[in-house]
């Protein structure tokens, strides 16, 4: 969430920031309410804590009337003590009120990010050229004639936004995958393999809660009363596992990352440029996460998108690094860089990957922190997290961009060895 003291001290600023994403009007309508709250719960504190002392001194005068052996004074009449379980409970209701309020506002964009949406995303890097194809054939058609993909038999099993990767087309997507494993552990990330089913509180962590509840796999809740879902990305599980703890400062920035399926219920669209393995409801990725101070945070964010456009180039692969405007990157995140392939067979660049700072956001509902040096005081870390990479893009780019007049593909270098061959060629 966002720090409420920011919001007493510099509403103006905050106001301004969040109408980088939100209309004007919502924004403060928002801010209103949540200052009105603040200023109710501050107030039953106050109340509170002032019946509570009231209520010692009573206490002490009483211990101290009998140990003297004078009439102690009458204790405090059963409707003054109900009076105080009535304050403590309009306590909790306010300050749910108030979490629940703040919870759904997004985070303050960075002072680089603009408002607007995709129209105002800013192409700040590119990376060789698209390849010169007399005759383009998209994936669809090359996963075909190669034999690497059974889109009528994943949908057979899984229905519609589900496909099943057979023979080389299996080979290849395991390939990528091993091959990204290797990289990020060179990189200095801890390898972790997560549950894939999640408890809501990871999902809240993360900001996907509560404005993306209804867009995950759940499961029923006479099977898990506590709350699960199906994790959409490792990130959620990441973060999730170190809710609640106060990481030591001395192995910060802390470096992990996971692979695993990722399970969505957005399903592809009739667009040519999303059909194929470029969006379904289960696909493969490997996710880099950084906690870190906040003063390293600029730093990460640059070295985890200068690796993986590394990654991207190793692979031989033409694309572009964008800088998303506020309305579209991510509501938990104050800025976020797209790195995406070019795909002939559309004429369009597609993510692959979106890297991203999230500030002390999700710290926040997280309670991850670290304790000052020599101190006893803890701040929030500051979190970051980035695909590296989605196989699902890569592997139709690499087919697109790899194609030969003869119908053939040829294989990125890095997995040759892997794949024992150099070409991929029809059946």
């Amino acid at each position: 969430m966002l720090d409420m003291e920011l919001i007493r001290k510099d509403r103006e600023a905050v106001a301004t920031a969040l109408a980088k994403r939100l209309d004007p009007a919502e924004a403060n309508r928002a801010l209103d309410e949540i200052q009105r709250l603040d200023q109710e719960r501050r107030a039953l504190i106050t109340e509170i804590d002032a019946e509570r002392q009231r209520r010692k001194a009573e206490a002490r005068a009483y211990a101290q009337a009998k140990r003297s052996g004078t009439t102690p004074e009458p204790a405090a009449p059963e409707a003054e003590r109900k009076q105080l379980a009535e304050l403590e409970s309009q306590l909790d209701e306010v300050q749910s009120r108030l979490r629940d309020t703040m919870s759904e506002l997004p985070n303050l964009p960075a002072d680089d990010v603009v408002a607007g949406g995709k129209e105002a995303n800013r192409v700040v890097r590119t990376f060789g050229a698209a390849p010169a194809i007399e005759k383009v054939r998209d994936h669809v058609e090359l996963s075909r004639a190669l034999g690497l993909v059974d889109h009528e038999r994943g949908v057979k099993l899984g229905g519609s936004g589900f496909w099943m990767y057979t023979g080389v087309g299996a080979r290849l997507e395991w390939a990528l995958v091993n091959w990204l494993i290797e990289q990020n552990i060179q990189a200095g990330y801890e390898f972790l393999l997560p549950p894939h089913l999640l408890l809501d509180t990871a999902g809240f962590a993360s900001g996907q809660f509560p404005k993306f509840y209804d867009d995950v796999y759940r499961m029923d809740k006479q099977s898990a009363p506590r709350g699960q879902f199906l994790l959409p990305t490792a990130e959620t599980a990441i973060l999730g596992a170190y809710q609640d703890e106060i990481l030591e400062t001395a192995k910060l920035p802390l470096k992990a990352f996971a692979y695993t399926p990722c399970y969505r219920r957005e399903a592809a669209g009739s667009h040519s440029d999303e059909r194929g393995t470029v969006r379904g409801h289960q696909f493969n990725k490997v996710e880099i996460f950084q906690f870190t101070l906040p003063e390293q945070a600029d730093a990460a964010l640059t070295a985890m998108v200068g690796h993986v456009e590394s990654l991207v180039e190793q692979l031989g692969l033409h694309f572009q690094t964008s800088l998303l405007a506020a309305g579209d990157a991510s509501a938990s995140m104050k800025k976020t860089l797209d790195v995406e392939v070019w795909m002939p067979s559309t004429g369009k660049y597609k993510e692959v990957s979106s890297v991203s700072w999230a500030g002390d956001y999700q710290a926040r509902r997280a309670a991850i922190r670290y304790r000052e040096p020599g101190g006893k005081q803890t701040r929030f870390v500051h979190t970051l997290n980035g695909s590296a990479l989605a196989t699902s893009r890569l592997f139709p780019a690499i087919l697109e961009q790899g194609q030969q007049p003869d119908g053939s593909v040829v294989v990125p270098e890095v997995l040759r060895d892997k794949l024992g061959t150099d070409r991929l060629t029809p059946r």
